[in-house]
């Protein structure tokens, strides 16, 4: 199947009657698996990359060309499963994001994702995330938007607005956002149903939820977030946990030793397996408190 055709297949499957589950991917066995079982698309998930590919934690250490050939790799691996794509921030200002749809569009994603913090940014579950303001935003979707040479190429637009500003402006800046043309919208990190119901009841758009485990999003069930009206559930930490709780298990069962202490119950646990504190240290250490 042609990217053309994967994307053609991906707006199908958001316009349709069913709403599309996509797992995370991040490697070449979580993509073959993807692919075998036979999901109708898969998320690439920058965190699942970061930590997999490089011992990282999602803070904004990768850089766009490192997430480009891991895109590259999985579409070939998942052959006829379109593939949505995690690009953070867009990688930098409007330029940036402009060569970040191009290398995304010709490493043959069905869609890419882009979002409304500063950069660095972090994991839409971790705490104290910083944003750009709506127009600025608007002004980089602008951009992606025009950017595309397949027009089949889905652009989601993500907001992290609900955490540092509330649910109110989440909502708010995602209906600004559909105004500006984006074909998804993704209200990241909602706090109970309620809110869940609020952004799907208020945003005038097709929607994405991102189901994390341990994150700040209940985990709602498939079929009652198809009744609200969603499009698109990602699960981009589901495949990811659980490779690393094997491997905990089994690489302390090599040790006679107990896997409990080093299992994560959260983001930021599974983040501190790969350096979030000592990341965190550096940043303090670094921070420029100046005018």
């Amino acid at each position: 199947m042609s990217p053309h055709e994967a994307r053609t297949r991906l707006r199908a499957a958001i316009a349709g009657d069913e709403i599309v589950i996509a797992p995370g991917v991040f490697d070449g066995i979580s993509a073959s698996l993807v692919s075998r079982i036979g999901f109708t698309a898969a998320y690439l998930t920058g965190a699942g990359v970061a930590a997999s590919g490089f011992g990282l934690p999602d803070i904004g250490l990768v850089t766009q060309t490192e997430m480009v050939e891991r895109a590259r790799v999985l579409v070939r691996v998942l052959g006829d499963i379109p593939l949505i794509a995690d690009a953070d921030t867009g990688y930098g200002a409007p330029l940036n994001v402009i060569r970040t749809v191009r290398e995304y569009e010709a490493a043959g994603v069905a869609a890419i994702q882009l979002e409304d913090q500063a950069f660095p940014k972090k994991c839409g579950h971790l705490p104290d995330k910083e944003l750009i303001s709506t127009g600025e935003f608007v002004v980089k979707l602008q951009a992606a938007l025009d950017a595309r040479t397949d027009p089949e190429l889905v652009v989601i637009a993500r907001t992290d607005a609900r955490g540092p500003l509330g649910i109110d402006a989440a909502i708010e800046r995602a209906n600004a956002y559909a105004e500006a043309g984006a074909d998804v919208l993704f209200v990241e990190a909602p706090q109970g149903i309620d809110e869940i119901e609020r952004i799907a009841k208020e945003v005038s758009a097709p929607l994405l939820i991102n189901l994390v485990i341990g994150g700040l999003t209940p985990i709602e069930s498939t079929a009652r977030l198809q009744e609200l009206g969603y499009s698109i559930i990602i699960h981009p930490s589901n495949p990811l946990g659980a490779a690393a709780f094997a491997m905990l298990t089994g690489l302390t069962g090599l040790l006679g030793r107990d896997p409990a202490p080093l299992l994560p119950g959260s983001p930021g646990e599974f983040f501190n397996l790969v350096g979030l504190a000592e990341w965190s240290e550096l940043g303090e250490r670094y921070r420029f408190e100046g005018a």
